[in-house]
């Protein structure tokens, strides 16, 4: 038998969890908004069109904060086409999806939905066909008091109270050649730094998050990260950074162990950032923004063909991912190393959350449904608040074709003080051969095991549908737990949440 071992003091705490570790992302792409949050007619749609299956399936995930409007989206977004009378607004063309977006559904309509799931808005300002005057305009009409042009315009269109919006993105992936309006790290840099300090001007009170690179893979990591902030570095608050993973390859050990590139990744931003504060002989320590992450490569191909061979449709169904067993898996995984590095990492953000590679599906005019990676996040938004906790891990490792010294378990805790639970949580990534894990709770107080949920399949391409949830967690009692020493024998390739309660 396999053996992993993991330590769980209570004072070897890293960081307290932000809640907006827990966030994710609606983008003005495909059905994310247009018969995913909003339907007007949906039998479940309330007074103002707004999905209430959706907002429950939400609520259920306790999302704290949620990125909006883009994304590749905000680089052509005329934010005041999307508000005041509905019947006003001017339908424009989404040279990012290469769409016809209809601005029915814009910024007042986001925050009131956002009201609706009790989450912040996170919005992002157009750096790339736009600027610095415009994202002053867009701050006016969101978070300042009547008596200016902008703020009275929000006033007259029914919104008197200021939206305060906290949390603002300087732009979307403005590294990437794709990105309308790409510029390079110094340009980019410069206009972030001009556009930060004068919205912080207006508004003392928020946050910017200055775009990092668009992937580990990017020629330009991580001197674009160096560049961009020698400008910026003392007018923001964060520095985002943006992954996604696939399994192309149809490898699933490998797939599963790409979290170590995922930690590399983490790792140099952080290294990056922290020589910038060197350099600047600065006391300001920098954040990290993980502000899109996901499993993405199922839809890609088709959905390039489709915007090439059918273009300029409204809401069509783009990047509609059907995830498998295993995608749930690394989602869990990528989760871990968030919590690991959760004195850093403050933001994060599950692109994205409904239909769009997302945990949340809907048919048109139909129901809404749970995809296999809606569970993991379940659980980590659930029971991962608290103090994210150091917990040195041994065990057994394997290699794969791309990765060697692969650990057989990653595992990590959270200590909740408020609630007095202690939730660990574990995936066993070996494809072949279950693993003893054991965890020594010695530190605590007297402990009781709350919850043992577990997610495994044998199927590793099993997807969950509207008609059927072929995968889903369970309760287990197979464990022991004896002298504050947990046991329990972890099935190859499954997703385990312990909690414990003090007594």
């Amino acid at each position: 038998m396999k053996n992993a071992r993991l330590t769980v003091e209570k004072g070897l705490s890293l960081a307290v969890t932000d809640d907006r570790l827990f966030g994710s992302f609606i983008e003005h792409l495909g059905r994310a908004v247009y018969n995913g949050i909003y339907e007007p007619g949906h039998p479940t749609a309330d007074e103002n069109g707004f999905r209430k299956d959706v907002i429950s399936l939400v609520r259920e995930l306790g999302i704290p904060i949620v990125r909006y409007p883009g994304g590749n989206y905000v680089s052509n977004f005329f934010w005041e086409d999307a508000v005041g009378p509905t019947d006003r607004r001017k339908p424009r063309r989404d040279l990012a999806w290469r769409t016809i977006e209809s601005n029915r559904f814009g910024i007042s309509e986001f925050v009131k939905w956002c009201d609706r799931i009790d989450a912040e808005v996170m919005m992002a300002v157009n750096l790339g066909t736009r600027g610095i005057s415009d994202a002053l305009n867009l701050l006016e009409y969101c978070n300042m008091d009547g008596g200016t042009y902008y703020s009275d315009l929000r006033i007259s269109h029914g919104d008197p109270s200021p939206y305060g919006i906290r949390t603002w993105c300087l732009g979307n992936e403005m590294d990437g050649p794709w990105q309308v309006g790409h510029m390079p790290a110094y340009e980019y840099g410069r206009l972030a730094a001009e556009t930060a300090k004068a919205m912080k001007y207006m508004d003392d009170s928020i946050e910017l998050v200055l775009c990092g690179s668009s992937g580990v893979d990017m020629p330009t990591f991580p001197e674009w990260e160096r560049i961009s902030l020698m400008e910026a570095y003392e007018h923001v608050d964060y520095i985002s950074l943006h992954q996604y993973y696939g399994n192309e390859a149809e490898d699933t050990e490998d797939f599963l162990a790409k979290t170590l590139d995922l930690e590399q990744f983490i790792h140099t931003v952080i290294c990056t950032c922290d020589y910038i504060q060197a350099v600047k002989r600065s006391s300001k320590k920098l954040y990290l923004s993980f502000d899109e992450w996901n499993v993405w490569y199922h839809t890609r191909k088709s959905d390039d063909e489709k915007m090439a061979s059918a273009p300029w449709e409204e809401h069509p169904h783009l990047l509609e991912d059907h995830y498998f067993f295993e995608d749930a898996l690394l989602v869990g995984l990528m989760l871990i190393t968030f919590l690991k590095h959760a004195d850093r990492i403050k933001i994060a953000c599950l692109a994205q959350l409904v239909n769009v590679i997302a945990p949340i599906m809907t048919e048109d005019n139909g129901p809404a449904w749970r995809q296999t990676i809606f569970y993991p996040f379940l659980h980590v938004s659930r029971y991962g608040r608290g103090e994210a906790l150091l917990c040195p891990l041994t065990s057994d490792r394997h290699d794969t074709s791309c990765h060697s010294d692969v650990s057989d378990v990653d595992a990590t805790a959270v200590y909740n003080e408020e609630k007095k639970e202690v939730a660990i949580f574990a995936v066993n990534r070996n494809i072949k051969d279950p693993v003893l894990f054991s965890a020594d709770l010695a530190r605590f107080n007297k402990l009781k095991i709350k919850e043992h949920i577990v997610m495994e399949s044998k199927d590793l391409r099993a997807v969950n549908s509207a008609t059927k949830e072929r995968v889903c967690p369970h309760m287990t009692s197979e464990h022991s737990f004896d002298e504050d020493i947990f046991e329990a024998t972890l099935q190859p390739c499954s997703w385990n949440v312990i909690v414990f309660e003090e007594e």
